[in-house]
């Protein structure tokens, strides 16, 4: 679309704000006429429920949906000019998070009930919020920024769960209060927080000039006479100002700055002022428009207005990613290169055999031999379309390579009697002593714990020995626990290692991906139109929900090859939406039901047991050999389709083998104890750690994941003295550190 001159689609906005404004006024869930509310307005009287409809609850909460929309699209624009990233938004970045955990820490440890009150502590967390998101933002390309804000929201989000678990009363006007409405704002509350927003909105009409001087870069804004670090102060005081001000009014309400910033860069071009004045009418626009519609669509109830905006920013954010700006900066998170040494997954023995082509190349352009083994053995299969061809070469190239031996440095061959096996050392060391540090775990589980016993007298306990309740305490409940936790946690740690070796990217799992709210949906929609008493009860229909969710993943991105990024992003569209639903569920349930929906939403493995832990146990065993038997062929496709295709495999066969894999995988530790964040990054990349680069850690990584979900569930079990942690809110607080370590170790040049 080319871009318009600014005066006719300013119009065009006002016009079209002032009707929604109108149509505000008049509809509702009420039975109040539109007719009775215009006489009304003219200076007609009416009776008081009339009069309590119009200027209590209409005309305040069209006011609010005006002033909380406009400032969430400028501080939107605001952080995409700042961080020249299209995909910058409040929401995606965590400074929504961390406004909200702001406001919980200031109702359960001050009271806070007021307008005013919930804006001083929203402005705490979202200003530290926004300072991280800067602090990273130049160190970040596009899609990377997008994936460490994911990290800040789930530690923010683990943060804020924690406190709610712990605090019942919070917890029900928490899971209102986050769905982003607008009913029953009060005028008071919108006028507490005019102040901060008046202020951001000049600060952000003042930021123009900077701003499109510093699009061009620091040195030529310098030149032009700009600060550069002037500038991103005022903006970050700005954004901080208005993205509190809104939560503090109406929740987090996610996706409505990038939605602005998309339709005012798509509307005016590369202009940076009047792109702030017309976001800023967009997002009041967008907002006031899901309002009107959240009060018609479900009535004589509402829908949840975060969920009808994530319903229209989930597409807006794969439009956005897959855009040539998103695109040109998506390098860094895929590539077919062979990457330096310590990169985890992507390395594997080939790399030795591509440096010995490289090699080879190099002297045949020097005027050397010819080149033979390995190459002519490739091309002499290419040509024939005999694969042996290409295995052959491979392996004379490897036997005749410079500095090489017949076999890999860190094989051991065993040989007992006829039979013969390779076996690498540094892989079976890693797999032992991650073997050791799981059953490590499971003893610690099943002596720590709030109740007051020994370590002696607990393990007297598990064998017989001693009181009935020490008895009864530790081999019915902490020892099946210890095996639900076993087993979902290597479920997840294998799930991850495949998706991961899938999309050649360690930031692949299942939780980025939408396949985990997949199954979460599911299982929780089993729940409620059943009569079961708990929601894993419905276990088996996890992997269903995992697959659908692949599915649309896998379909809307166009798949996993050399466009992966896409399938990141994708995912995470799918993710924040699921979350929304979730939320919306939430809501929609009594207090009690709510809060057992809450904690298993989070991922927590209290009262789990065999009934569910030994159906999955036995899935898994027989998915681990599946998982081996295609490992030989996904090692080789971590570096591109054409060496996969040489070697004998086939790419889309493989693909959908190992993606039926992880998905199965995923559905099935959701089902034991719920979305257990962030396992399923970190285990594959702590057991590639220590096995090393060349192989797929397929042992190693069900067993690092299978001791950090006991551990994190002990955390959570002993941390807080009469109050329980769910597993899933211990590893998202820890999780989102670990993943933005993960992005900047994985920085390439």
């Amino acid at each position: 679309m080319q871009p318009r001159a600014p005066l006719p689609v300013f119009a065009l906005c006002l016009t079209a704000l002032l009707g929604l404004a109108a149509v505000s006024v008049l509809t509702g869930a009420g039975r109040v006429a539109p007719e009775q509310v215009v006489d009304y307005l003219l200076g007609a009287r009416g009776d008081h429920h009339l009069e309590m409809v119009v200027t209590t609850l209409r005309l305040p909460r069209t006011l609010a949906a005006l002033v909380v929309g406009a400032a969430l699209g400028v501080s939107g624009m605001l952080l995409q000019a700042v961080t020249r990233n299209p995909l910058a938004e409040t929401g995606l970045l965590g400074v929504n998070s961390g406004a909200a955990l702001g406001v919980v820490v200031g109702i359960v440890y001050a009271g806070a009930q007021t307008g005013g009150a919930y804006l001083v502590w929203a402005l705490g967390g979202a200003l530290l919020a926004t300072g991280v998101v800067l602090l990273i933002g130049s160190r970040f390309s596009p899609l990377k920024l997008v994936l460490a804000g994911a990290a800040l929201s789930a530690t923010l989000t683990g943060i804020t769960s924690a406190l709610l678990v712990a605090d019942p009363v919070t917890f029900d006007q928490y899971r209102f209060w986050v769905l982003g409405s607008l009913a029953g704002v009060p005028l008071e509350r919108v006028l507490s927080v005019s102040p901060a927003i008046l202020t951001g909105l000049v600060m952000a009409a003042l930021a123009a000039r900077p701003l499109a001087a510093l699009s061009l870069g620091d040195d030529m804004a310098v030149a032009l006479g700009h600060r550069p670090g002037r500038t991103r102060v005022v903006v970050t005081v700005a954004v901080t100002l208005l993205s509190a001000a809104a939560v503090a009014v109406a929740g987090p309400i996610g996706f409505l700055g990038l939605l602005a910033g998309y339709l005012a860069r798509t509307l005016l071009g590369g202009r940076v002022g009047p792109q702030i004045v017309l976001s800023g009418l967009a997002g009041a626009l967008v907002l006031l428009g899901a309002d009107v519609l959240a009060r018609v669509v479900m009535r004589p109830y509402e829908a949840p207005v975060s969920l009808l905006i994530a319903i229209l920013g989930g597409p807006v954010l794969i439009v956005v990613a897959r855009s040539r700006a998103v695109a040109a900066g998506a390098g860094d998170l895929i590539s077919d290169r062979v990457p330096r040494r310590g990169a985890g997954l992507l390395r594997s023995p080939a790399e030795g055999l591509r440096r010995i082509l490289r090699r080879r190349a190099g002297a045949d352009r020097a005027g050397g031999p010819p080149a033979t083994g390995a190459r002519s053995g490739v091309r002499r299969g290419a040509r024939s379309g005999v694969r042996r061809g290409a295995r052959s070469g491979v392996r004379r190239g490897a036997r005749s390579g410079p500095g090489r031996g017949p076999l890999p440095s860190d094989v051991l061959p065993v040989r007992l009697g006829a039979l013969s096996v390779l076996l690498p050392v540094r892989s079976s060391f890693a797999v032992a002593a991650l073997a050791a540090l799981a059953a490590a775990a499971g003893v610690t589980a099943l002596v720590a714990g709030q109740s007051a016993m020994t370590a002696g007298q607990a393990l007297d306990a598990l064998r017989g020995i001693g009181a009935g309740g020490q008895i009864l305490l530790v081999q019915e409940i902490r020892l099946p626990r210890v095996v639900a936790g076993l087993v979902a946690g290597a479920a997840l740690g294998l799930s991850g290692c495949l998706t991961q070796a899938l999309a050649r990217n360690r930031l692949a799992t299942p939780d980025m991906l939408g396949i985990n709210q997949g199954a979460v949906i599911a299982i929780m929609l089993a729940g409620l139109f059943s009569s079961a008493q708990t929601l894993f009860e419905h276990w088996w229909t996890g992997p269903l929900g995992a697959l659908a969710a692949a599915a649309v993943v896998f379909a809307i991105s166009g798949g996993v090859g050399t466009q992966g990024y896409r399938f990141i992003v994708t995912g995470l569209a799918v993710t924040t939406l699921a979350g929304a639903l979730t939320q919306s569920v939430l809501a929609w349930n009594g207090l009690s039901s709510a809060t057992a929906i809450h904690s298993w939403s989070v991922g927590s493995l209290a009262g789990r047991g065999y009934p569910v832990a030994l159906p999955v146990a036995a899935g898994l065993a027989l998915l681990l050999p599946a998982a081996l038997a295609v490992s030989r062929r996904l090692d080789v496709m971590r570096f591109s389709e054409d060496v996969g295709t040489g070697l004998g495999a086939n790419p889309r066969t493989t693909r959908l083998a190992v993606l039926a894999l992880a998905v199965a995988l995923a559905g099935l530790a959701i089902g034991i104890g719920g979305p257990i964040a962030f396992v399923a990054l970190a285990a594959p990349v702590i057991a590639a750690r220590l096995s090393g680069p060349a192989r797929l850690p397929l042992v190693g990584a069900p067993l690092t994941g299978a001791a950090l979900v006991v551990a994190a569930d002990t955390i959570g079990r002993v941390i807080a003295s009469g109050a329980e942690i769910p597993a899933g809110v211990v590893t998202s607080v820890l999780g989102g550190p670990f993943l933005l370590w993960t992005l900047l170790s994985d920085r390439r040049s």
